[in-house]
């Protein structure tokens, strides 16, 4: 059986992919806006702190606009802060709450009930909505944070934190995105930082019902190498088919290409 562990410590090189998501980087804004500068949401977990550091090596810090979005209160902001400092970051901060709340109140009020999930999506949506704000302000990118691993089982906010302009940690699972993080010099404590949803405490894992390592492995090597449980392995099949229309495309009525015969007003 193969290990994630195994897989990054002898054949995964990180300092060559974090040069190659560099000089993606530099094409990318070549291409789209030479002028332009990246905006980031700063959260001081390890994906948002790997491109923001991908992006200041890419662009200079100079091009780098790092926003954090509390809402409310945010327990961990020090995190953030301090990847701030780390790299010597310009930065603003803006707080959703009142926008979340005016949302919240008026579905309340016109629907009489607000959903779980919608408490859960609505401040990644806002937080998105945010950045475009702030990116149009200042002749910006968004760059979005989402690795591999989230992709795969959607763990991630449509039209939220899945949305941006460009994604470095696109092909990265949670293990490569950690180890390109060491390469980059980031802080241990940024690289290692515990995931949660923000809202009810739980740990990203804790949602999903398996670990990280277990995603990663089954995306690395398979079912047959990896080792991975059938519990996990269903959980993970999953969620990857409920989900993965958040990566597509709007379906989108194509005159022409629809051919069912609706001339006497049903559906034959």
């Amino acid at each position: 059986m193969k290990t994630i562990k195994d897989y990054i410590e002898n054949t995964f090189d990180a300092m060559a992919e974090k040069n190659r998501i560099v000089a993606w980087i530099k094409e990318f804004f070549a291409e789209n806006g030479p002028d332009c500068n990246a905006v980031i949401g700063i959260s001081g977990g390890k994906d948002s702190s790997v491109v923001a550091a991908l992006c200041v090596e890419a662009l200079g810090r100079n091009k780098v606009l790092g926003v954090k979005m509390p809402c409310g209160e945010q327990a961990d902001i020090d995190a953030a802060n301090k990847l701030i400092e780390h790299l010597g970051l310009h930065s603003i901060e803006i707080n959703i709450k009142d926008a979340v709340t005016a949302v919240m109140d008026g579905v309340e009020e016109n629907l009489k009930v607000v959903t779980d999930q919608t408490k859960i999506n609505l401040p990644a949506r806002i937080r998105m909505a945010t950045l475009y704000a702030v990116s149009q302000s200042v002749n910006g990118r968004v760059m979005n944070t989402c690795n591999l691993s989230e992709n795969y089982v959607g763990f991630s906010t449509r039209y939220g934190d899945c949305a941006g302009d460009a994604s470095p940690l696109g092909s990265s699972t949670v293990a490569e995105v950690k180890a390109i993080g060491r390469v980059l010099g980031l802080p241990e404590e940024l690289i290692e930082k515990t995931p949660s949803d923000g809202l009810t405490g739980k740990s990203d894992e804790d949602n999903l019902g398996f670990t990280y390592e277990e995603l990663d492995s089954y995306i690395t090597f398979g079912v047959a190498e990896s080792g991975i449980s059938a519990k996990s392995l269903a959980k993970i099949t999953k969620l990857h088919n409920q989900n993965a229309f958040k990566l597509e495309t709007m379906p989108e009525y194509r005159r022409g290409a629809w051919n069912k015969d609706v001339s006497r007003g049903v559906l034959c």
